[in-house]
């Protein structure tokens, strides 16, 4: 934290804000960072409640109109995200598919569809020991993603259109998987965290980078990574 910015690690489950899409949810990151430092502080962007990691929040109305500017558009910033995805993509590749706007997105002067694009990198790939479609295991991969541009549930939306959802995402991925996932790991959370952010300073100009370690529970994975032959 200084005069302009403050950094939140965010947990997985926590909305950024409250919405009137999620009345029984009492858990804010707004909130409690406002009470933690005594002052009114403004998003500048925004992790769905799932998602954990790094989450940037600005001291002043002139550059929350600044950055968030920046974060729509995605110049002068790169966001790093790791995802544990369905299926074993492609060892990388550019996902370049325009997205329609949410039905909730309340900003009605944007364009209806607007283009999107987002890169993906195979970190590893996982084998689960869960018979489906004939198939005696399940195919889940580790990927590294990067939206180039800021558009509502984009990476969640982008990997859906490959065919490789985020596993534990209600929304754009499977039920059945995610269930049989959750009781096999023993945990039921959507496998999203943003793992870094690097931004130029929106006063100095100085060049941040801001990082989330991976919340311990990603350790769960290690012992499905199938062994390969030397």
């Amino acid at each position: 934290m200084d005069d302009y910015l403050a950094i939140v690690n965010k947990p997985a489950g926590w909305l950024v804000h409250r919405t009137p899409l999620d009345k029984g949810e009492t858990r804010f990151v707004l909130q409690a960072l406002r009470d933690q430092i005594g002052q009114h502080v403004w998003p500048v962007h925004r992790l769905d409640k799932g998602t954990s990691g790094v989450l940037l929040f600005v001291l002043d109305a002139d550059t929350a109109r600044t950055l968030g500017q920046a974060f729509e558009t995605g110049q002068g910033l790169q966001k790093t995200y790791r995802a544990v995805v369905r299926g074993w993509p492609a060892e990388s590749g550019l996902i370049d598919h325009p997205l329609k706007r949410m039905p909730d997105d309340m900003r009605t002067e944007r364009l209806e569809v607007q283009p999107a694009q987002s890169r993906f990198a195979t970190l590893r790939q996982i084998e689960l020991p869960l018979p489906q479609q004939g198939f005696a295991s399940t195919r889940c991969a580790e990927v590294e993603l990067q939206p180039l541009t800021g558009r509502r549930h984009q990476l969640r939306r982008h990997m859906k259109h490959i065919a490789h959802p985020i596993i534990g995402d209600a929304t754009h991925g499977k039920g059945p998987l995610n269930r049989a996932v959750a009781d096999l790991v023993g945990l039921q959370r959507l496998w999203l965290h943003a793992e870094s952010l690097e931004l130029p300073h929106p006063v100095s100009g100085r060049l941040l980078r801001l990082a989330s370690p991976l919340p311990s529970e990603w350790g769960l994975w290690d012992a499905y990574v199938p062994e390969r032959p030397e």
